[in-house]
């Protein structure tokens, strides 16, 4: 067994090998808490759960760390403009995008640290790096000195030349103008904490560097961020850790985005969706299809056509596991183990695309055992993709996706006892011949959205594609 990543730093393919036998560490740039998060968010947070699971299922013990920016330039004129204090905006958000990844069946991460929590050690860091000629301080703001760094820029693969650095409000006394802020001082009202340079607050790429030392060591496996983190904040962590002395990450795994109209989706832009209202219009399920069943690398472009598609497609995925459920008569447990053809594609960089093709040649091949009423081959295949769709977090019987929501199902209940007094009027009527009738009532449920399969057993209801 050999599992395989697409490094950016390396870019390419590279055979994965952890730098502790049997233990994988993960670092992810997470939310920047100054707006509630649209589903171009929550990708990043999906395809890492996949990756993670994956590592798991290989038998490998995963520390997850996923941050939290509680503090930057955006959410301090979020503040300003609502007048509500900025860590009241940053809580509400934080627990927005909690509800997101929940939402959509992430793993939480084994550790979620804020950057506020983490002002000591980002002290710590800036003093070592000031002591070792990387950094200088200038105005109350602290400067990584880019020039000291010769490895800076090899992840982007740009040159130093050339180089247009983000530069915000305030960043006065550079040296050099392709200097980045690590720590930026204090403004009249802005939220500050003291240092040896004055009181101020983070900049954006000193907290990660400094929370995955913390958390992970000098150290560690795979970090991951969407593609538009590669440079600045990727290309900044990296000079940070490394000229503080510290090997960093050991793989670059970049996620593509969601994009709208060949736009990637952002909140700046207005063309955002959000996962909030998403999940009022589509079961999570559904969203979690579509948005994990691409490979991680791939640009997803929004449409309401290609989210009908997936959930069409997931709903035969979930008929063929409620028929089997039937002719099984009991629970059906997961495979020990996925089908080969399965464990190859997602070995080979999370190939989810080729992996799902392999759920959906076993669901067949079950469909076609159940026509010919072989249980015994019906029931297996069922374990197979139970097995697969476990790894992907896919399983409609995982207990998460029972009911799909606090009061789901109790909802579902309800609904179902509903329905089946509907579908016992129509066999009723059918008993008697009267065929309008039933055909009527049949019709009538199609037009709530609902799909009537009759079956030996009797009449199955399941919701209908959009």
């Amino acid at each position: 067994m050999t599992i395989r990543l697409y490094d950016t730093s390396a870019r390419q393919i590279r055979d994965f090998t952890p730098l502790r036998p049997g233990c994988v560490s993960i670092y992810l740039c997470g939310a920047t808490v100054q707006a509630a998060p649209h589903i171009g968010h929550i990708r990043s947070g999906l395809n890492f759960d996949i990756m993670r699971r994956w590592f798991e299922y290989r038998g490998l013990e995963v520390t997850f760390v996923r941050n939290v920016t509680d503090i930057d330039d955006k959410i301090i004129a979020k503040s300003a403009e609502q007048g509500r204090p900025w860590w009241s905006i940053g809580y509400e958000n934080e627990r927005a995008f909690t509800d997101g990844y929940r939402a959509l069946g992430c793993l939480p991460p084994t550790y979620e640290p804020r950057a506020t929590g983490h002002i000591t050690e980002m002290v710590e860091m800036m003093r070592g790096l000031i002591e070792r000629g990387h950094a200088y301080e200038a105005d109350g703001n602290v400067y990584f000195a880019v020039a000291s760094f010769p490895e800076y820029l090899r992840l982007s693969n740009q040159e130093l030349d050339n180089l247009l650095q983000p530069s915000g409000e305030g960043e006065t006394g550079k040296r050099d103008p392709r200097d980045f802020a690590m720590w930026k001082a204090a403004k009249p009202g802005e939220p500050s904490w003291e240092t040896p340079w004055g009181r101020g607050r983070p900049g954006w790429h000193l907290e990660c560097s400094a929370m995955a030392h913390k958390y992970l060591g000098s150290a560690f496996d795979v970090h991951g961020g969407g593609l538009d983190l590669i440079f600045p904040h990727h290309e900044n962590e990296i000079a940070q850790a490394k000229a503080y002395g510290d090997e960093f990450a050991r793989y670059w795994v970049h996620n593509a985005w969601v994009t709208m109209s060949g736009e990637k989706m952002s909140k700046s832009l207005g063309n955002s969706v959000l996962v909030s209202e998403m999940v009022k219009r589509w079961r999570p399920i559904v969203l979690r299809y579509y948005l994990g069943t691409p490979h991680y690398r791939s640009m997803i472009e929004y449409s309401e056509e290609a989210l009908r598609e997936a959930e069409s497609a997931f709903a035969r995925i979930e008929g063929f596991v409620q028929r089997v459920l039937e002719k099984a008569g009991g629970v059906v447990e997961p495979a020990d183990e996925v089908p080969p053809a399965f464990a190859e594609a997602m070995d080979d960089d999370l190939g989810v695309p080729q992996a799902l093709a392999v759920v959906h040649t076993t669901v067949r091949q079950g469909n076609s055992a159940l026509a010919a009423d072989d249980k015994e081959e019906a029931v297996a295949r069922l374990a197979e993709v139970r097995a697969m769709l476990g790894v992907l977090g896919l399983d409609p019987l995982d207990p998460h996706w029972a009911g799909e929501g606090d009061r789901g199902e109790d909802l579902h209940g309800a609904v179902d006892t509903l329905v089946r007094m509907v579908l016992d009027q129509r066999e009723a009527a059918r008993a008697r011949k009267d065929w309008p009738t039933a055909d009527a009532i049949r019709d009538q449920l199609g037009q709530s959205g609902l799909v009537i399969e009759d079956s030996p057993q009797g009449p199955r209801w399941s919701l209908g594609p959009r």
